[in-house]
C-alpha cells in the first residue's frame, strides 16, 4: 500500500494553500459590504420603535437585532447633511452653500468622498435615490466616485411625476448618470428596485447608498400601504385624518422597501458580510405646503418629533437627533447606544473597519465610533459635536449643549439630564456657558464664511 506520509513540497504546497485561502478569508471579512439607506425627514416618532404612529415591522426588527443609535446627529437640514455623511467633513467646511438646501455644487470637485474612498479600496460603488449636492451635470455624483447613479439630483421630487419646483431651472431631475429622462412609476418603488438590482448584480465588495425621498414633502404611497390603516382614525378633522394617513404609509412604504434590501442582500448570502447602515437627515416636519410639480395635497397634519423639542430646521433634538441603527449580523452584538455620534463619524468608522489609518490631508471632522460599536460600551466623543446652520450653532460636549439663536441669544441645556431641552441654564450655569461657547467659536473659525466664486449668481 502506498505511503500516506507528504513529502516536503507537498507540506510546503499545503501550508501555501491553506495560508492563501485564510488570507482570501480574512481579506473578504476586512472589506464588508456597506449598504447605507438614508430617510428623508423622518421624524422621531413616525417609527414603530419609538411608539409611533406608523406599522415599521422590518425597521422595528432591524433595530432589536442591530444597534439602536440612540444619540446619531445629523444637520437640520437635507444638503448639509449629505456633505458632512458624504465628505466626514462639517459642512461650513466648504462654505456656505453647503449649510442650506441647495442645488448649487456643495462640495469641490475631488473632495474625497465616502465613495471615492470606498472605490480606491476596490468597492463597486452605486448611488439610488436623491443627490442633493449639485444638480447641474458635472456635479452628479458620478464626479464624486459613484460607479453608477440614478434619482434625482434635487433635492426632492414629486412621488408621481418625479418633478422638482414649478419654474426651476432644476425642474426635470429624473436621471440616470445625469442623463435626465422621463420614467413611469412611483419614486419610492423605483429608487428601491434599482438599489436591489445593484445589491443583486454587485461583485463584492460593494457599496449601494439608498437616499430615498420618502418621507420629504409630496408625501404619498400607493394605496396598498394606504391599506395598511383603513381602521385607524389619526384626527377628527377629515383633512388633517387624510394627510396623516398619507404620512403613514409613506413611512410604511419605506419600511416595505428596507425590507426588500435587506431581503436581496439575504438572498445573496452575504448578510454576515453586510454592514447596514440606516439614518433620517434631520428630524420631521410637522406642517407644510406642497411646492412640487403634481397634485399631491399639502401635509397639514405631518411628522411628530415629540418627546423631543423641536422639528426640521431647527437645532433642538427634534432637528438633529434622529431615528438611526447599525444592523451587522454575526458582527455586532444587539444594544441600544447611548454615546453620542455625528454622521461625519461613518467614513472614518468604515476606514477603520477597513484598517485604512486616516490622512492628514482628509480633515475629517469625525472620528471613528467602531470601538464603540463593536464593543458595546459607551464612550463620549473625542471631539464636540458642532451643527451649524448659518449664523446660528449648537454644540455638544460632555453631557451639555448650547444653541446660538438669530436673535443672538445663547441657550444652555445639561441634555444628559434634561433630554427634552426643557431648562435653560445660561444664566445659572455661567462657567459651562463659557466653555461651551469658547469651543464653538474654535469650529466657527473652521468653517469658510464666502461662497466659492464660481457659484456666486448662480441658481439655487
Amino acid at each position: 500500500m502506498r505511503s500516506k506520509i507528504l513529502t516536503v513540497t507537498q507540506w510546503f504546497g499545503l501550508y501555501l494553500a491553506i495560508g492563501f485561502f485564510f488570507s482570501f478569508q480574512s481579506l473578504a471579512q476586512d472589506k464588508p459590504n456597506i449598504l447605507l439607506i438614508v430617510a428623508d425627514d423622518l421624524g422621531w416618532s413616525d417609527v414603530g420603535w419609538h411608539a409611533g404612529f406608523s406599522k415599521t415591522p422590518t425597521l422595528d426588527r432591524l433595530v432589536r437585532e442591530g444597534i439602536e443609535l440612540d444619540r446619531h446627529y445629523v444637520q437640520p437640514v437635507c444638503t448639509p447633511t449629505r456633505t458632512a455623511l458624504m465628505s466626514g467633513r462639517y459642512p461650513g467646511r466648504f462654505g456656505p452653500q453647503a449649510l442650506a438646501p441647495s442645488n448649487l455644487r456643495a462640495m469641490p470637485i475631488g473632495t474625497l468622498t465616502l465613495a471615492s474612498f470606498l472605490k480606491q479600496q476596490g468597492y463597486r460603488t452605486h448611488l439610488s435615490g436623491k443627490w442633493h449636492l449639485g444638480a447641474k451635470p458635472e456635479w452628479i455624483p458620478n464626479h464624486y466616485g459613484f460607479d453608477s447613479s440614478y434619482g434625482t439630483l434635487t433635492g426632492a421630487a414629486d412621488p408621481w411625476t418625479h418633478k422638482y419646483r414649478a419654474g426651476n431651472p432644476y425642474e426635470d431631475t429624473w436621471h440616470r448618470d445625469g442623463k435626465l429622462f422621463q420614467e413611469e412609476g412611483n419614486a419610492t418603488e423605483l429608487v428601491a428596485a434599482e438599489a436591489v438590482r445593484r445589491i443583486q448584480q454587485a461583485d463584492g465588495p460593494w457599496f449601494v447608498y439608498v437616499p430615498f425621498h420618502a418621507v420629504h414633502t409630496p408625501v404619498d404611497a400607493p394605496q396598498q400601504y394606504k391599506d395598511l390603516y383603513r381602521d385607524v382614525t389619526f384626527s377628527p378633522d377629515p383633512v388633517k385624518n387624510e394627510s396623516r394617513l398619507r404620512m403613514a404609509a409613506m413611512v410604511s412604504q419605506l419600511d416595505a422597501k428596507v425590507g426588500e434590501l435587506v431581503q436581496a442582500v439575504d438572498s445573496k448570502g452575504e448578510l454576515n458580510d453586510t454592514l447596514i447602515i440606516f439614518t433620517s437627515d434631520n428630524g420631521g416636519i410637522e406642517s407644510l405646503k406642497n411646492a412640487y410639480v403634481g397634485t399631491v395635497p399639502d401635509s397639514p397634519f405631518n411628522s411628530e418629533n415629540a418627546p423631543l423639542r423641536g422639528q426640521k430646521n431647527t437645532l433642538y433634538e427634534g432637528g438633529t437627533r434622529v431615528c438611526a441603527f447599525a444592523y451587522w449580523r454575526g458582527k455586532l452584538r444587539p444594544h441600544r447606544s447611548r454615546s453620542p455620534m455625528h454622521c461625519v463619524d461613518w467614513l472614518p468608522t468604515i476606514a477603520e473597519i477597513l484598517g485604512v489609518p486616516a490622512q492628514p490631508e482628509w480633515n475629517w471632522d469625525g472620528v471613528s465610533r467602531w470601538q464603540t460599536l463593536s464593543s458595546g460600551d459607551f464612550s463620549e466623543r473625542e471631539r464636540p459635536i458642532y451643527i451649524s446652520k448659518g449664523a446660528t450653532a449648537s454644540l455638544y460636549w460632555n453631557g451639555w449643549k448650547i444653541v446660538s439663536r438669530e436673535n443672538g441669544k445663547t441657550e444652555l441645556f445639561h441634555v444628559s439630564e434634561d433630554p427634552f431641552e426643557k431648562i435653560d441654564l445660561a444664566q445659572t450655569e455661567a462657567a459651562k456657558l463659557r466653555e461651551l461657547q469658547g469651543l464653538l467659536a474654535e469650529q466657527r473659525k473652521l468653517d469658510l464664511a464666502k461662497m466659492p466664486a464660481d457659484l456666486v449668481g448662480l441658481p439655487h
